[in-house]
């Protein structure tokens, strides 16, 4: 085992992790910016190193200083959350090439999900279900137009370095397709720096699914289930929930036994999901995220396995703790992410906590770095905290949630704490009668004005 973890991320995710390690017996190095010099996660850790300025390019990007703090501290493994460097993998093979473990797979895996294309080419060769679509890239507007007339429209044109909805955009006719597929190459190249696009036929009402899987890189791979994560706000997460309510048993174990056996396959090491459009019983991948999920909580709250620290596990050369039998679903969990953000219009709200309460009880789960006087700093993701509620089934659990939200006190800045109260009033939302577009409609609507 790890003799330091070094947690090369901040807030509630390096809470998160650093949890894990003491649980392990196995001490922490949190990094921070100059920002966050005040913040719960270095408070936590067992050592500490500034590693820059404010600025995240200066900070918590910054490979060489990232480097620099493993060495100083003598850290002898790396675990990168999710966002900032979770998924680069340049910054996995220098971390590797320095005789330091990467928590995570390997960086061939990461480039291999991380461009779509490849990701989807892969995901074909593994037996996993596709949306229909383009063979690669896409270069001329010729070509897109003989691919819409091929598929039939809509069709949605796709970055392949994409994520975050950033150089994606739909064409419902022929009419729009050059509107659509030059706006979306030209978004591609100014966020990503490659204007790469592929084009995949548009489903009209999915929900968004995603499989949790893990693998232990020496041919050990399983499932824990779905997540349904159709709720979203521009391509963004805002409330998921384990499992699915649409999915049923049969359909678990189906397209859970392809997803397993695929990264089995792969030898892929570690935590990942397999992100799919789900319509009329059927699976369509869309990627792979190679490193924890946001919203792993809900899973571990079913399934009650700690995800973190199976990481570290596997990372350090241990095979998987569980087997595809040890795990059955118990209950119903439901996560809603909390922003520091102005309503209606999603505004960034950064600020200082004058007041700060946890709620409590059977079945809640708060992971938040805030505390009474803590300072939100403007230079990073506007999430403060997730709720994440557990009852013996969805009605239970959407009780449980409503409770807590009551509970909930932040003072002192906007959230969107009340966008979750509007939608416990929701008829849909109790039936889980919702799909990828339903929240945006909703709030087209008005109901937060």
């Amino acid at each position: 085992m790890f003799d330091k973890i070094l947690i090369a991320n901040r807030g509630e995710i390096a809470l998160r992790v650093i949890r894990a390690c003491r649980e392990m017996g196995i001490p922490s190095v949190a990094v921070h910016s100059t920002a966050d010099s005040d913040a719960m996660h270095v408070r936590m850790a067992d050592e500490t190193i500034c590693i820059g300025p404010a600025s995240g390019a200066e900070s918590y990007l910054s490979i060489p200083a990232i480097i620099s703090a493993c060495e100083v501290t003598g850290a002898t493994a790396i675990h990168p959350g999710y966002g900032f460097l979770s998924e680069n993998q340049r910054f996995v093979q220098i971390v590797e090439d320095h005789d330091i473990t990467f928590i995570g797979p390997s960086a061939e895996h990461i480039s291999m999900m991380g461009d779509k294309i490849t990701a989807k080419e892969t995901a074909k060769e593994l037996g996993i279900p596709c949306v229909p679509g383009s063979a690669g890239g896409v270069a001329t507007l010729e070509e897109a137009k003989q691919i819409g007339a091929d598929f039939g429209y809509p069709v949605i044109i796709k970055a392949t370095a994409g994520g975050g909805g950033r150089g994606m955009k739909v064409a419902t006719s022929e009419a729009e397709m050059e509107r659509a597929f030059l706006t979306a190459r030209s978004e591609a190249k100014a966020a990503f720096g490659n204007d790469e696009v592929y084009i995949e036929k548009y489903l009209q009402k999915p929900r968004h699914i995603e499989i949790q899987v893990f693998g232990d890189g020496q041919g050990g791979g399983v499932h824990l289930g779905e997540r349904d994560c159709s709720l979203q706000r521009r391509h963004q997460k805002v409330f998921e929930e384990a499992p699915g309510p649409s999915i049923t048993a049969s359909e678990r174990a189906r397209i859970g036994k392809i997803c397993a056996d695929a990264i089995a396959q792969m030898g892929y090491r570690g935590a990942g999901t397999v992100e799919f459009l789900y319509e009329d019983g059927e699976f369509y991948f869309i990627e792979m995220n190679t490193r924890l999920q946001v919203e792993h909580p809900v899973t571990e709250a079913i399934f009650g396995v700690d995800l973190v620290r199976e990481q570290i596990r596997v990372a350090a050369g241990e095979k998987l703790s569980f087997t595809q039998d040890d795990l059955k679903i118990n209950g119903h969990a439901i996560e809603v992410r909390i922003n520091a953000e102005k309503l209606p219009e999603f505004r960034p709200s950064p600020g200082t906590i004058s007041h700060f309460h946890a709620p409590g009880g059977l079945g809640v789960r708060m992971d938040s770095a805030l505390y009474d006087g803590y300072r939100i700093p403007p230079y990073y993701d506007s999430l403060i905290a997730k709720l994440i509620v557990h009852g013996r089934d969805r009605p239970e659990a959407l009780a449980r949630l409503n409770r807590a939200l009551g509970e909930l006190i932040v003072d002192g800045v906007d959230t969107t704490v009340p966008l979750f109260h509007a939608l416990l009033q929701e008829k849909d939302i109790h039936t889980g009668e919702y799909n990828i577009h339903w929240l945006e409609k909703w709030l087209e609507s008005g109901p937060l004005s």
